[in-house]
C-alpha cells in the first residue's frame, strides 16, 4: 500500500514538474508570454500522457524490456546490413532515403515483437537474464498447480528433506486464482486450497523459493510451457498431473511424482506388530470395527464394534494389497483412550 502511494506522489510531482517546465519555457520566450497559459495546459496534457503510458505499462517486466532492448538493437543491425548491402546503391536519394526508412522501421518493430514473444529463451541469448547464474549450481525444481493443490508439498518442505529451489512460474499463480475465483464450489475450494499451500510454503524459514515472471496465451500452452521451462532451466518437475508427467517423460524431463513418494514412505507393517488406530465406523461383520492409518490404509479390527469412536491399541493379524494400498486385519488389544 504504501509503494502504491510513493508511486502516485511521484506521479503527481512529475506532471507538476512538466506544467511548471513548459511554463518557464514559455516565459523565457518573450514572443510567448502571453500564451504561457496554453504552455501550462501543454504541460499538464504532456504529463498526463506519460503517466498514461506509465500505467499501461505496468505489467511490463525488466525481462520483457531487456528482450525488447534486444529485438530493438537485433532489428537495427539487420536493416542497416540491409541497407548498406548493393539493393541500394542506385536509385533516386530520396526513394533510397523512403526504401531505408521503411525497412529500419519494420525490421524495428519485428525484433522488437519476436523478442518479446521469446523472451523465455533470452537466457540462451544474454547469461544475466537467466534466472540462476550459471556459476552456481542449484538444484530447481518446478512446480505445478496441481501439486499446489494437493498440498502435501507444504508439509514435506516443512520437514527439511527438500534442498532445491522452488520455481512457481507466474501463470501457475494466475491459473490457482482462476480456480479460485471459479463459481463451482468444487473448483473454488481446490484453487483455494493451492494458494493456502503457496502461503504455507512462503511461510517455511531457509526455503528457497521463487517466481518465475513467465506469461502464457492461454491455457491449452499451460502444459507446454511448464515442460519447456523444466527444459530450459534444467530443473525437475513436481506435478500430481500424470498426463503433465507423460509429457515431461517424453521430453526428457525428471518429475517427481507426489504419490509415488507417499507410497514409499508408507511404514511396512509386520505380523504381530502393536499399532494406534482411531475406530471411525462399524465394519461389514458383525462386531468389526474400521479404522484408517495415516497414509490411507484400511484397518478392519475384530470384536471392536462397541470401540467405535475411540482410540485403540491393536495387534496386526494379516495384511493384504489393495487397490488403495492395504488393507491390515487386526484384533483389539486394549483400549487407551476414549
Amino acid at each position: 500500500m504504501g509503494l502504491k502511494r510513493t508511486i502516485v506522489i511521484i506521479r503527481i510531482f512529475f506532471v507538476l514538474l512538466c506544467a511548471a517546465g513548459s511554463v518557464i519555457a514559455a516565459m523565457a520566450v518573450k514572443e510567448w508570454n502571453a500564451w504561457w497559459w496554453l504552455a501550462l495546459l501543454i504541460g499538464v496534457l504532456g504529463g498526463s500522457l506519460v503517466v498514461l503510458v506509465d500505467v499501461q505499462l505496468r505489467g511490463f517486466s525488466l525481462r520483457g524490456l531487456s528482450a525488447m532492448t534486444f529485438g530493438l538493437a537485433l532489428g537495427a543491425l539487420i536493416s542497416w546490413l540491409i541497407g548498406s548491402s548493393p539493393l541500394f546503391v542506385w536509385g533516386e536519394p530520396a526513394v533510397l532515403f523512403t526504401c531505408r526508412l521503411v525497412l529500419f522501421i519494420v525490421c524495428m518493430y519485428l525484433g522488437a515483437v519476436i523478442a518479446l514473444r521469446g523472451k523465455d529463451e533470452f537466457n540462451f541469448v544474454i547469461p544475466y537474464v537467466r534466472f540462476v547464474p550459471h556459476e552456481v549450481d542449484v538444484p530447481l525444481v518446478i512446480v505445478d498447480s496441481s501439486a499446489l493443490i494437493d498440498g502435501r508439498i507444504a508439509k514435506i518442505c516443512g520437514t527439511h528433506f527438500i534442498s532445491a529451489a522452488l520455481i512457481i512460474p507466474r501463470f501457475v499463480l494466475n491459473d490457482l486464482q482462476r480456480i479460485a475465483d471459479s463459481p463451482d464450489p468444487a473448483r473454488k475450494a481446490r484453487g483455494r486450497r493451492g494458494l493456502d499451500s503457496l502461503n504455507a510454503l512462503r511461510a517455511i524459514k531457509n526455503l528457497d523459493l521463487r517466481i518465475h515472471e513467465s506469461e502464457v496465451a492461454n491455457r491449452q500452452e499451460l502444459e507446454s510451457k511448464l515442460v519447456f521451462l523444466a527444459q530450459s532451466m534444467k530443473a525437475k518437475l513436481l506435478t500430481t498431473d500424470y498426463n503433465l508427467a507423460r509429457m515431461a517423460e517424453f521430453h526428457g524431463v525428471t518429475w517427481l511424482n507426489l504419490h509415488a513418494l507417499a507410497k514409499a514412505v508408507r511404514p511396512e507393517l509386520t505380523l504381530g506388530e502393536t499399532i494406534e488406530v482411531d475406530l471411525v465406523k462399524p465394519g461389514r461383520e458383525e462386531a468389526q470395527a474400521i479404522g484408517y492409518l495415516e497414509d490411507g490404509s484400511m484397518v478392519v479390527v475384530a470384536d471392536a464394534r462397541a470401540s467405535v469412536g475411540k482410540k485403540v491399541t491393536v495387534e496386526v493379524v494379516s495384511v493384504l494389497p489393495s487397490a488403495g494400498g492395504k488393507m491390515v486385519f487386526a484384533r483389539l488389544q486394549s483400549e487407551i483412550s476414549g
